[in-house]
């Protein structure tokens, strides 16, 4: 049986201190597959702003990176995948564009549960962790 104030593992949890200099920890999963594929928050930020923007560049420049540093990235994700994740048009008369394929957008979705999965069963964790932190308010 489970004490109030332990984790599973009987470990004792502390309550986050509720300071603003101690933000909350952000948790970035980070999927490697091998030296040809690695799956990140970057990556599936690039893929939510093409879905949102409908332009590959448009996004990249919203993450603050290059119009080339953007393809490549996506580039490597169509190359690394059994399907393309982004399907693209040439800009020119016809103003081109960018779109999330239906594989792109399953990899997202399923990129962002993941996510939400760990945050939410890791929460006692985080906060026993986080509960053990210096106060860092005085370190400037």
């Amino acid at each position: 049986m489970r004490h109030a104030g332990q984790s599973p593992d009987n470990l004792p949890m502390t309550d986050a201190p509720d300071n603003p200099q101690n933000p909350p920890p952000r948790i970035k999963l980070r999927l490697d597959y091998g030296p040809a594929l690695t799956l990140g928050p970057g990556k599936a930020d690039l893929l939510a702003g093409i879905a949102e923007l409908g332009s590959i560049s448009a996004a990249g420049r919203r993450m603050g990176m290059s119009y080339k540093r953007a393809w490549s990235l996506v580039e490597e994700m169509n190359a690394g995948f059994a399907q393309p994740l982004v399907d693209s048009a040439r800009g020119g008369a016809g103003g081109g564009g960018a779109m999330l394929t239906e594989t792109g957008a399953q990899v997202l979705a399923h990129f962002r549960a993941l996510e939400s999965l760990i945050e939410q069963a890791g929460a006692d964790r985080i906060a026993a962790i986080t509960g053990l932190l210096a106060d860092m308010s005085a370190r400037k």
